[in-house]
């Protein structure tokens, strides 16, 4: 058996195609957003990134250390200081900004002009361990498409659903249709989370959490729709810190409190 494979995959890899200047000239450009908007694509480095990756996005192009793409290659495509040795390309999904509320079950995020790619990442991932499966972004947040981005989800993004929409409009008409939703956001002056959730106010059908802007938190438009303004206390109480939390892991405290068992 292990001859008859060893076979099969020295036959696969003769007939594997050599990348071409030109596919490292395109897949260098997927750096670019404009070049991803354009031509529908984005890359990933890493084995353990493609192949999650692969569950949920076709693959377009694949290359490997080696196989069919040199070291030199592979570090003229990479994004990446130490570059893995596995570059996929990958078709993006349809944004579904028009998605109809009602086909999302559970628990939202939304997130209001999150700029760092890094952050982004680090927040898929998260939905994706807590179980939140759409994340509903401002146009100003960062591209989930952005190398950086993909590489921080580590294959999650083919998991929970990305849509970029008018983010207060979108909330202004998911509260017109259901006067009951729940929309929780992150302020300093809002309410002691702990004291919120301890009172009965936990995880209902359809509840939203916003998620800020790293350095100006939620915009003011937003801001209007938030129907329960919480904040995560430092401890101890008046207790001189941080000014704030980094927003990725303020999401995952947020995220872990709202899933915790009552």
């Amino acid at each position: 058996m292990q001859i008859f494979y060893y076979f099969c995959r020295e036959f696969f890899y003769i007939f594997m195609e050599h990348i071409s200047k030109a596919q490292v000239k395109l897949i260098k450009s997927l750096q670019q957003k404009k070049f991803r908007d354009e031509l529908g694509l984005f890359v990933a480095e890493g084995k353990k990134c493609v192949e999650e990756l692969r569950k949920g996005f076709k693959l377009e192009y694949l290359f490997t250390e080696g196989d069919n793409a040199t070291r030199t290659e592979i570090e003229q495509m990479s994004g990446l200081k130490t570059p893995q040795g596995v570059v996929g390309v990958f078709r993006k999904a349809e944004n579904s900004e028009n998605s109809d509320s009602s086909e999302n079950s559970g628990l939202v995020l939304a997130l209001d002009g999150i700029q760092d790619p890094g952050n982004l990442g680090t927040i898929i991932r998260t939905c994706d361990w807590y179980g939140v499966h759409d994340i509903y972004c401002s146009q100003d947040t960062a591209d989930c498409y952005n190398p950086k981005v993909v590489q921080a989800t580590m294959g999650a993004l083919a998991r929970v659903r990305i849509h970029y929409v008018d983010l207060p409009a979108w909330l202004k008409e998911l509260k017109i249709k259901n006067c009951e939703l729940r929309i929780f956001g992150t302020l300093l002056d809002g309410k002691d989370m702990y004291e919120v959730l301890a009172k009965g106010e936990g995880l209902k059908a359809k509840d939203i959490i916003v998620m800020g802007n790293e350095g100006n938190g939620i915009s003011a438009a937003v801001r209007s729709v938030i129907t329960h303004p919480v904040r995560i206390p430092s401890y101890p109480k008046n207790a001189e810190t941080s000014e704030s939390l980094n927003v990725s892991i303020a999401t995952a405290i947020m995220l872990a409190e709202f899933r915790r068992p009552r």
